[in-house]
């Protein structure tokens, strides 16, 4: 196995949730020797410093200081830490016809049918009040399988292959118990996991598949698994600062809810990159000039190729796995990409001799966005959308080619050296 796809799949089992993502990340960067920044205290950076800071443990920024302190522009990655996925709601304990579930929403744009019949566990972050009255938060990972949405026999819906439009509010619920049990109660569940909680307020938690990423395919050149939109990019974008040597300044900027339009303050329509900028370049005449040198790597999957289903790419954009690094364009702006930003690329890729491709997507199909365009328009900064081929995108459980993750942290590594 080779070093990225094993160090992804370490990746993804650390990452459950959003929450569990950016301390997986927060975790590495400790390791190559970044220190933290709070937001609520002052800052005193220097040239050559390594720092991270996050936001609601679910989004964070991570950044080298060249000796310019990055007035001379910053060479960006832009990944988000969130999937889609079922949350569960904040009062979500049900009593169907005696059996324990939960109720749950749907988060982003998740492919329901791949939720029934899956082994599932809760993951989140839990806010509650420990034994002396005071308020506190605290991640957690049930780690086993705890729930099941299991589907219908097909002798009970004889047109089950035919399709049919699944009623989250009905179909989606997972049964965490059997009739006949005790009735259930998650906050109790959840402070008896929790040391020192005498009562749990209120949590984000959802639930996940607990079957981790595996190799697959004859020559184990496929990685398969949850979450890998858009983990893959954060895992990239992680490494390639990580091994970032004082030089040009570089920042990592990893923003959760872009999976739900990222109108949050952890999102990139909020402000938390434009108030970390703010405060490393107080000056706007510093901070306008150290923009307009900058350039942006926005990182998210990208659509590739299905054997089945060619038909619904635009047969000269349509990447495939294996096949190289993907370079995303949209004439409605839903990418960033320009034929500059684009063509900057390029010449990086045949300098590294990393492979690339491109993606439009069909004339009369909606595309769909990343944190390019919000980021671009919140910082004035040019940039540019790739990602990696990915099959099942949204799925409970996705593809990606084990080749394009190694272009992806070597592309990354040299952009950020560039």
């Amino acid at each position: 196995m080779n070093q990225p796809a094993q160090g992804l799949m370490a990746f993804l089992n650390e990452s459950p949730t959003p929450f569990h993502a950016t301390a997986a990340a927060i975790g590495r960067l400790k390791e190559a020797g970044f220190v933290e920044l709070q937001e609520a205290e002052s800052w005193n950076p220097k040239k050559g410093g390594k720092y991270w800071v996050t936001r609601n443990d679910s989004s964070l920024i991570a950044f080298v200081l060249g000796s310019d302190l990055g007035k001379g522009g910053f060479r960006f990655l832009g990944a988000h830490t969130d999937s889609p996925g079922l949350k569960v709601k904040p009062r979500g304990d049900e009593d169907k016809k005696g059996h324990w579930a939960l109720g749950v929403e749907v988060y982003g744009g998740v492919l329901l049918a791949t939720w029934f019949d899956r082994d599932l566990s809760i993951a989140g972050k839990v806010c509650y009040l420990d034994r002396k009255g005071a308020t506190q938060t605290q991640l957690l990972d049930l780690k086993e399988p705890v729930g099941i949405i299991p589907n219908l026999a097909i002798h009970l819906r004889r047109e089950a292959n035919d399709g049919w439009k699944i009623n989250p509010q009905k179909e989606l619920t997972p049964v965490l118990g059997l009739a006949g049990a005790d009735k259930g109660d998650l906050k109790a569940l959840l402070a008896k996991k929790i040391k020192g909680a005498k009562e749990v307020l209120d949590f984000d938690l959802f639930f996940y598949p607990v079957e981790g990423p595996r190799l697959m395919g004859i020559n184990k050149e496929m990685i398969t698994g949850a979450r890998l939109d858009n983990l893959v990019s954060c895992f990239a974008a992680v490494q390639a600062i990580s091994a970032h040597r004082p030089g040009p300044s570089a920042m990592m900027v990893l923003n959760d809810h872009e999976e739900v339009g990222s109108g949050s303050f952890t999102g990139a329509a909020g402000n938390f990159l434009e108030s970390v900028l703010e405060r490393l370049l107080p000056q706007p005449e510093d901070r306008g000039r150290a923009m307009a040198a900058s350039h942006f790597l926005s990182a998210d999957n990208a659509h590739g190729l299905h054997p089945n289903y060619a038909e619904m790419h635009d047969e000269r954009h349509a990447p495939v796995l294996g096949g190289g690094l993907v370079i995303k364009t949209n004439a409605g702006q839903s990418y960033i990409t320009d034929a500059e930003s684009s063509g900057r690329f390029q010449s990086l890729c045949k300098d590294k001799k990393i492979p690339f491709q491109h993606f439009a997507i069909r004339a009369d199909l909606r595309c769909g966005s990343t944190i390019g365009p919000l980021t671009a328009r919140r910082i004035g900064v040019r940039g540019l959308d790739i990602g990696v081929p990915n099959w099942a995108m949204h799925s409970a459980r996705e593809t990606v080619a084990v080749k394009d993750l190694g272009y992806l942290v070597e592309l990354m590594q040299a952009w950020l050296g560039e």
